[in-house]
């Protein structure tokens, strides 16, 4: 699989766009509501620790995967 980059940059300013504050800056991590919404749908762990990073469920992995394959892979 050829990870498109592209694809992952467009992906990540949006997010950055989504966290705009002062007008031009955004901050460096997830949104934590969108961390929110994925642990209640049961696809990641609790975010709401001091660890700065989350687990992934079985389900979460699973679609984890399909995802970033949908999103990010070049097609060829």
């Amino acid at each position: 699989m050829e990870i498109d980059t592209e694809k992952i940059d467009d992906t990540v300013l949006g997010l950055l766009w989504l966290t705009l504050h002062d007008e031009r800056r955004a901050w460096k991590t997830v949104d934590r509501d969108t961390l929110d919404r994925l642990h209640e749908k049961g696809l990641i762990g609790n975010p709401a620790n001091k660890a700065k990073s989350v687990a992934l469920t079985d389900d979460g992995l699973k679609r984890a995967q399909a995802l970033f394959e949908t999103l990010f892979a070049r097609k060829g």
